[in-house]
């Protein structure tokens, strides 16, 4: 369950085009550049599936799962358009919110005992990304991988072994977790 060009050909090339991959698109145009940028790539173990993840049939069954959620895009934002609160807005943050869960719940369903998810944003507000986990880790099934320190600016997180990434003129600001399926 894979998502966004250049995520899944960095997997592909991390993997030495060895992994078995699921690419699931909802957007046709996005599949159609995914499938190019996969060819060019001379990737050949990837499927590119036209399905929105959360309508994936319950009897597929991944041992890893990157779950790149759709967002607000807080951590991405440019301050100073003059557009912004028409482009931000809180219907936009409940509407993300909602389809966070729904996506996170499908992956704890289809994810294998054992397996690993790594759930992540462009967003750095805490109700995208710590309340979303909190009410998925809240059934019981997940539990956070401790993801270790790594060279960068960071902003404070409530769930120990996360991270968010402070937007600097070098990076953008986005959240990471990794969860484990309980066996």
């Amino acid at each position: 369950m894979l998502h966004l060009v250049g995520k899944t050909t960095q997997i592909v090339a991390i993997s030495n085009n060895k992994a078995m991959i699921t690419a699931l698109e909802k957007n046709k145009i996005r599949a159609e550049k995914l499938k190019y940028n996969l060819e060019k790539q001379g990737a050949t173990k990837v499927s590119v599936i036209l399905k929105d993840a959360r309508n994936l049939d319950n009897f597929f069954t991944f041992d890893k799962i990157l779950l790149d959620a759709p967002c607000s895009g807080s951590g991405t934002l440019n301050l100073n358009n003059e557009n912004i609160d028409k482009i931000f807005t809180q219907e936009l943050i409940n509407r993300s919110v909602k389809t966070q869960i729904q996506l996170l719940t499908k992956a704890e369903k289809i994810l294998k005992k054992g397996g690993e998810i790594v759930y992540s944003t462009c967003s750095i507000l805490k109700e995208e990304n710590e309340q979303v986990l909190n009410k998925v880790l809240g059934h019981g099934n997940l539990e956070i991988v401790p993801i270790g320190n790594i060279n960068i600016p960071y902003l404070p997180t409530i769930i120990e072994g996360t991270i968010y990434v402070m937007p600097t003129k070098e990076f953008e600001g986005f959240f990471v977790a990794k969860l484990r399926k309980k066996n």
